[in-house]
C-alpha cells in the first residue's frame, strides 16, 4: 500500500517555527494534489494547506494564511510545510495526504484523499 512519510514535528514555544516534510516518493502519480491536514484531540480533521503539483497553485485555510507556507520539490517528490509564528492552537497531529488531480484548485477537505501518512505531532506551548 502506498504510504506517505511525514517528519519534522516537535515541540516549540509560541512564536517559533517548524518545517514539516512529507516524502511522497511512493506516490507515483505525476499530477496530484498534495495536502497537509491536522487533527487536535476531540476535533475534526482540518485542511491546512494544499498544492497542485502540476501548476504549483496553493490554498490555505484562513487561520494559517501569512504564517504557513506549503511548497514542493518535484524532483524529490517531497512536500514541505513551513510553519512560522506558531500559536498554541496550532497544536495537533499533522498529516500529509495525496490525491490524483482532476483539475482546478486543490481541495482542503479530507474526503477524497485516498493516500495518507501516519502523522507527525506538533506541540506549541504558550
Amino acid at each position: 500500500q502506498v504510504q506517505l512519510v511525514e517528519s519534522g514535528g516537535g515541540s516549540v514555544q509560541a512564536g517559533g517555527s517548524l518545517r514539516l516534510s512529507c516524502d511522497a516518493s511512493a506516490y507515483t502519480n505525476k499530477s496530484a494534489y498534495l495536502a497537509w491536514f491536522r487533527q487536535a484531540p476531540g476535533k475534526l480533521r482540518e485542511g491546512v494547506a494544499c498544492v497542485f503539483t502540476g501548476t504549483g497553485s496553493t490554498r490555505y485555510t484562513d487561520s494559517v494564511k501569512g504564517r504557513f507556507t506549503i511548497s514542493r520539490d518535484n524532483a524529490k517528490n517531497t512536500v514541505y510545510l513551513q510553519m512560522d509564528s506558531l500559536k498554541p492552537e496550532d497544536t495537533a497531529m499533522y498529516y500529509c495526504a495525496a490525491l490524483r488531480a482532476y483539475g482546478g484548485l486543490c481541495p482542503l477537505y479530507p474526503d477524497g484523499y485516498m493516500t495518507w501518512g501516519q502523522g507527525t505531532q506538533v506541540t506549541v506551548s504558550s
